[in-house]
């Protein structure tokens, strides 16, 4: 099996590209291979059997940033038995945009009018792009949500208090929320690692997308801002899975 390139392709313009091309068990092609062929009018041929698996496109989540507050934060940063107002849900169940915003303060800057997502946690995090750890001063390592332990903190400002964070300041992992459902249909597991594929102007392939199974999830490839504008990719494009575990699958689009 084997990941076929535009520049694979155009080595193979002086003894001659086959037409049809011949696609072997487990070969997939990138979307510039497949246009770079297109382009020539060669057809594509697969030797793989007549009835494969074929997956679905996963629907993207672009992350901007954002900040998640026990009870206690919410209330220091807002006043005594204040809750989050819901603004707008998202697209998983139960989660929510709340309308109340706070300021990150670091070292060198403060980022105004982040937005907090509801409903309130156990542990208070914040979830920055590596842009934003330039603007602010701090470099916090990249971590799947909740795994805050060792990270940096950073000071919130609220409408009535601030918040001085000693630990929770991460760059997220990106990941994909699948139901028990959608892992059966993807054949993974909690914890494994995906490849992912997106398509566009600009194709990227993301080779360590953790998986994350719960029932109250939706199927969705979350990644954060940076990520999303290096692959020209906004909310509602969809990516496709090619392979799992380090291994390329043998798999067709629907």
């Amino acid at each position: 099996m084997a990941l076929i390139t535009e520049t694979h392709l155009r080595t193979q313009l002086v003894k001659g590209i086959p037409n049809p091309y011949l696609l072997k068990e487990g070969d997939r092609l990138t979307p510039a291979a497949a246009d770079f062929l297109k382009d020539r009018g060669i057809a594509l041929r697969s030797a793989q059997s007549s009835n494969p698996r074929i997956l679905p496109g996963i629907p993207v989540g672009v992350s901007n940033r954002h900040v998640h507050l026990s009870a206690e934060h919410v209330q220091a940063l807002f006043g005594a038995g204040y809750t989050l107002t819901p603004l707008r849900e998202l697209t998983q169940q139960g989660q929510f945009a709340a309308r109340e915003t706070v300021a990150l303060l670091g070292p060198k800057s403060i980022i105004q009018q982040v937005r907090i997502l509801g409903p309130s946690r156990g542990a208070s995090q914040v979830e920055i792009s590596r842009t934003d750890g330039y603007a602010l001063g701090i470099h916090p390592p990249v971590r799947l949500s909740g795994d805050i332990q060792g990270t940096p903190g950073i000071t919130l400002v609220g409408a009535s208090g601030v918040v001085v964070l000693q630990q929770g300041l991460i760059i997220a992992k990106n990941h994909v929320h699948m139901s028990p459902d959608d892992a059966r249909l993807f054949e993974v597991n909690q914890g494994d690692r995906l490849i992912v594929q997106t398509a566009g102007e600009r194709p990227l392939i993301f080779t360590e997308t953790v998986v994350r199974v719960s029932a109250q999830y939706s199927l969705d490839f979350h990644i954060d801002i940076d990520e999303a504008n290096a692959a020209h990719l906004n909310s509602g494009d969809q990516v496709q899975v090619i392979g799992r575990n380090g291994e390329i699958m043998s798999t067709e689009r629907r």
